[in-house]
């Protein structure tokens, strides 16, 4: 089933045995990256001859999510990587909750001890869900279907679990073997924003420089 590329980014990232996301920061960057990729396909956000992002006219998606990030992009004009890096907290949680809202999860918030925020649990009601989806990209790259014939969303998908390495699909040796793949199947989101392509390619080396050199392998 798909409920659109930036909510199934989310089951991407789930670790189905911990019941938790692999690793929740990376998370946000790849939901906000997901959700961007999704704005560019419908036409909703466009990138100018300065690298820099606009919505356009297109109106609302009827998608709270995305409804939210093209607000903030009808704002400011900022680069693809500003945007990924800008309020992904609020974007995971807003995923989280209409994923809730659907029926895919059970979330709740923990009570905190002491000072400490409250620590958000979450449940999927299919875990098979985010296991086929799983096994499903990684067989793109794996696989070597023709990038051309792979529907746009789950191309990018690829690409996110690829350069965002998410070892819960792609191993490093997975990636390293199969890069002319993820090349291929990332230049399907460059047909459509290049300059998003190209983040998207940097996107791990983003995430560790806006973590203070904290990244994952």
């Amino acid at each position: 089933m798909t409920r659109g590329l930036h909510l199934d980014a989310y089951l991407l990232a789930f670790d189905t045995r911990t019941q938790s996301l692999q690793d929740r920061t990376r998370a946000g960057f790849l939901l906000r990256a997901a959700t961007l990729a999704e704005l560019a396909h419908r036409g909703a956000a466009v990138e100018d001859g300065a690298g820099r992002v606009r919505a356009t006219s297109a109106g609302p998606t009827g998608d709270q999510v995305l409804d939210t990030v093209l607000v903030e992009l009808g704002g400011k004009s900022r680069t693809w990587a500003s945007w990924i890096r800008r309020d992904r907290d609020d974007t995971l949680e807003a995923v989280e909750e209409r994923l809730a809202a659907l029926g895919v999860m059970t979330m709740a918030d923990r009570a905190p001890h002491g000072p400490v925020a409250p620590h958000r649990t979450v449940t999927l009601d299919e875990p098979r869900e985010a296991l086929d989806l799983q096994t499903r990209i990684a067989e793109l790259v794996l696989g070597g279907a023709p990038a051309a014939e792979v529907p746009f969303a789950d191309a990018v998908l690829a690409a996110l679990a690829a350069h965002g390495h998410l070892r819960l699909v792609l191993s490093r040796q997975d990636r390293k073997a199969h890069a002319a793949q993820v090349t291929a199947l990332t230049g399907r989101l460059a047909e459509r924003a290049p300059g998003l392509a190209r983040t998207v390619t940097g996107l791990n080396r983003t995430m560790v420089a806006a973590q203070g050199g904290m990244g994952g392998g």
